[in-house]
């Protein structure tokens, strides 16, 4: 991962100082559907849990554009995107918070089924179907996933640098959460010294200091305690799954973009037949110079390439 990696994502994530159980943003809202213990083990459905989302507004009469973030991230990730796209497309823009991240609910469930099940409530509930379903990493996974399980909800899908092949470049990640777990941070007495902190506990895991910054973005006040809003537990226990992809048999026929960024290995050249097996129209495009945060290493070209796949 390149240094500058993220970090103009960055720039455009406001700092969480809103603890965790409120709406920290005012034009943040919540889903307001049923909330039910959730499982998707021995074949029970899994249940929705209530989801953050920001939704700018825009022309009814194109599909809407649905943002969904990567593992450790939020819908902040794509502030800058999404409202540029949102004014350059005239379309609605939907960013959402997956379940155990952001200011999303938390729950012992973190498969991509009940990831899936979560927006298959959400969508319709606001009026978005089909939308345009752009999914980066974990987000591009759950909205692979979505595309075949309910395909009248996806009018076209973008999967950016990840597909359903596994791959090695997601080694790091339970270092990643043994570090957070491990951060003490009880004696501390201000946001900003809980992150000094926790950024010094993390350096000698993750040697990124972008992707030290990501996952400070996680770090908020919640009743006079500096805590992560992820909802670890949960993540270190399904973590198998979150590097998986659920097998399937049926196929999504839609449009289908899968970008990778041109420096990461997340998404190969090699992957593309098994690619095509579920996604028989799927069109392969690489954004040059950029790593696995394709969005926030190159937005322009991010965008770019968005805006042709719609055209």
């Amino acid at each position: 991962v390149r240094a500058g990696q993220i970090l103009e994502m960055l720039r455009w994530t406001r700092a969480w100082t809103a603890p965790y159980r409120g709406i920290g943003l005012s034009n943040s809202s919540f889903s307001r559907l049923p909330i039910a213990p959730s499982s998707s083990q021995g074949g029970t459905e899994p249940r929705p849990v209530r989801l953050s989302y920001k939704l700018l507004d825009g022309e009814a009469a194109s599909p809407a554009l649905v943002f969904l973030h990567g593992l450790f991230g939020s819908k902040t990730n794509f502030n800058f995107v999404a409202k540029a796209l949102a004014q350059q497309t005239g379309r609605r823009v939907l960013t959402v918070d997956a379940r155990n991240h952001g200011e999303s609910s938390h729950s012992p469930d973190m498969s991509y089924e009940a990831m899936s099940k979560d927006l298959q409530d959400l969508l319709p509930h606001l009026g978005l179907v089909p939308c345009v379903l752009i999914g980066h990493s974990m987000g591009g996974r759950t909205a692979m996933l979505l595309a075949l399980q309910r395909p009248e909800l996806v009018e076209r899908l973008i999967a950016v640098d990840i597909s359903q092949v596994e791959t090695t470049s997601s080694s790091n990640f339970p270092n990643y959460i043994a570090a957070m777990r491990a951060v003490d941070m009880a004696n501390e007495a201000s946001l900003s010294g809980a992150r000094k902190l926790a950024d010094e506990r993390l350096r000698s895991v993750i040697q990124s200091a972008s992707i030290r910054q990501l996952l400070l973005t996680n770090l908020v006040e919640v009743d006079g305690r500096f805590v992560w809003r992820l909802n670890l537990d949960a993540l270190a226990q399904h973590l198998d799954k979150i590097l998986d992809f659920p097998a399937r048999q049926e196929t999504y026929s839609g449009p289908t973009l899968f970008l990778r960024g041109g420096n990461s290995q997340f998404l190969l050249p090699s992957h593309y037949p098994e690619i095509r097996r579920l996604f028989p129209r799927a069109q392969m495009q690489t954004v040059p110079n950029a790593g696995h945060w394709v969005h926030s290493d190159r937005p322009q070209d991010f965008m770019a390439a968005v805006q042709s796949f719609l055209a």
